[in-house]
């Protein structure tokens, strides 16, 4: 399809409507789009018809596509043929690093968060095989959903034309860019890139970030430096891969939303406009209270306390009478054991359930797909940015295939199960079904809770007390996604009655 003939309405792949021109360089043009089926917005990448790499584009998003980190730009669709090649992606809305950071240095401890989370995500795809090669400030994105997004993975180095014989230290050197952007406002590179000014120079090398601004941790210094300020080292290895970043990263605290900045104290903040003055006045109202009551109670304070006083003294007595009575009686009384028995019963605390960390996870498909065992652990790594999810479906029925697909929890032995607590897409229309037993085979597996319609965190529990070995998680229908069906699970956490 010629540039000419891709113009603002035009439908591709009968569902993808082109609404804005977002971008156009060398023959590669950027819309905004929206998924006609599922009425969302979507990033579409179209081409001149002389663009030299489309092959190479979309090869490299069809492979992106099958990334499951959701810190990754979710690839939907890519086609290649002479008149409709084209990419659909993700459309990711938020701030990009350089937006962060467009008045200044961030925070050191939010910006080594954002990079620690980009490395994660990045070393994630090279476990894949993809790579990134040109990691700039606009594609690091904290988004409007308070989550990190790395933009462009493969995709964006084949659009360029970038190759490399060493991606792992290339896409290291990126990442060490960006933190040093974030930690100084600069750009650690020969030019301006995406708004931000160039890093200032000393004896003809970039400044290290603690030249630039004051306060920056010396851990942050080390990282920014092994990682892309070679010159600087003195010694210190170099970061040579994502994963490297990513290790030195990890004790760092990941982002959290950003607060807005009110200049009223955070109690006040806190309370609604009504509430607010109530706060201030508060304090005042309280000093003068003793103030304004003092002449109408003066009076009569010495027969008040006159009386209080006998009523003290006389409930003394009475506790004291009360109490010789029960010793007497409980000396006496050979029924003891019995009186002993019952506070004992009714002080018993009732063991509240506890988290059990399942020994395994595996995939549960009756036709014995390999595809669907892919990354069945990572619902188990207690990140929940990290996930598993069935393969691609034609229908929610699972294409009329099989009666359900699902994920099996081995917990190493028979226990009872309070609840399942199951973090799935956010897309509705899945119908899952907790399962549980003593064999890993669906006939020896009893349905004990169910959920239609399920979307988000969800906890099935079974109405009935039930016990096993094996906690199966099963989808009988599938959300809806672009380019088909299928069940995704985020985190799951399995609890039992008191200590397992």
């Amino acid at each position: 399809m010629s540039t000419s003939a891709v113009e603002p309405g035009t439908r591709l792949a009968e569902r993808f409507r082109l609404e804005d021109r977002v971008t156009e360089s060398d023959g590669a043009t950027l819309w905004k789009a929206i998924d006609e089926i599922l009425a969302r917005p979507v990033a579409v990448l179209t081409f001149a018809p002389d663009f030299p790499r489309v092959h190479e584009v979309v090869t490299a998003a069809r492979a992106a596509s099958r990334l499951t980190d959701p810190r990754l730009t979710q690839v939907f669709d890519a086609a290649e043929d002479d008149d409709h090649s084209y990419v659909v992606s993700e459309w990711v809305t938020g701030d990009s690093l350089s937006d962060l950071v467009a008045a200044g240095p961030m925070e050191p401890e939010r910006a080594a968060g954002l990079v620690a989370e980009a490395a994660e995500a990045i070393a994630h795809a090279h476990e894949a095989g993809l790579h990134h090669l040109c990691l700039r400030p606009s594609h690091l994105m904290w988004t409007t959903g308070n989550t990190v997004k790395v933009l462009g993975v493969a995709v964006d180095a084949a659009l360029s034309g970038l190759t490399t014989d060493q991606p792992a230290l290339d896409d290291a050197e990126g990442l060490g860019r960006l933190l040093y952007a974030g930690l100084t406002g600069h750009w650690p590179g020969d030019e301006e890139d995406d708004g931000l000014p160039a890093a200032p120079m000393d004896d003809g090398h970039f400044c290290t970030p603690r030249q630039v601004t004051a306060g920056v941790p010396g851990y942050l210094e080390s990282v920014t430096v092994r990682a892309c300020l070679p010159e600087s080292r003195r010694g210190q290895s170099a970061l040579a891969s994502p994963a490297e970043v990513a290790e030195s990263l990890a004790d760092v605290a990941r982002p959290m939303p950003i607060a807005l900045p009110y200049p009223s104290t955070p109690a006040v903040t806190s309370a609604s406009h009504s509430e607010g003055p109530r706060t201030d006045r508060h304090p005042t109202a309280t000093a003068h209270r003793p103030t304004m009551q003092g002449p109408a109670v003066a009076p009569r304070s010495g027969m008040v306390n006159r009386v209080l006083m006998t009523v003290v003294v006389l409930l003394v007595i009475a506790a004291v009478g009360v109490g010789a009575w029960t010793i007497g009686r409980s000396l006496g009384s050979p029924r003891t054991p019995e009186a002993k028995g019952t506070p004992a019963v009714s002080n018993t605390p009732t063991l509240a359930p506890q988290a059990v960390k399942p020994k395994k996870a595996t995939a549960f498909d009756p036709l014995g797909d390999k595809e669907e065992n892919e990354g069945a652990e990572l619902a188990l790594d207690g990140k929940p940015s990290t996930l598993w999810k069935t393969d691609n479906y034609t229908s929610a029925d699972l294409g009329n295939l099989k009666d359900g697909v699902g994920l099996l929890l081995d917990m190493g032995k028979s226990m009872q199960i309070s609840d399942v607590v199951a973090t799935l897409a956010d897309a509705p229309g899945a119908s899952v079904e907790l399962k549980v037993g003593d064999q890993p085979e669906l006939s020896a597996l009893k349905t004990v809770a169910r959920d239609k319609d399920a979307s988000g965190k969800i906890t099935l529990a079974p109405e009935q007390p039930a016990s096993g070995q094996y906690v199966l998680i099963w989808f009988t229908r599938l959300p809806a996604d672009t380019g088909g069906f299928h069940g995704t699970i985020y985190e799951v956490v399995v609890h039992s009655p008191g200590s397992a």
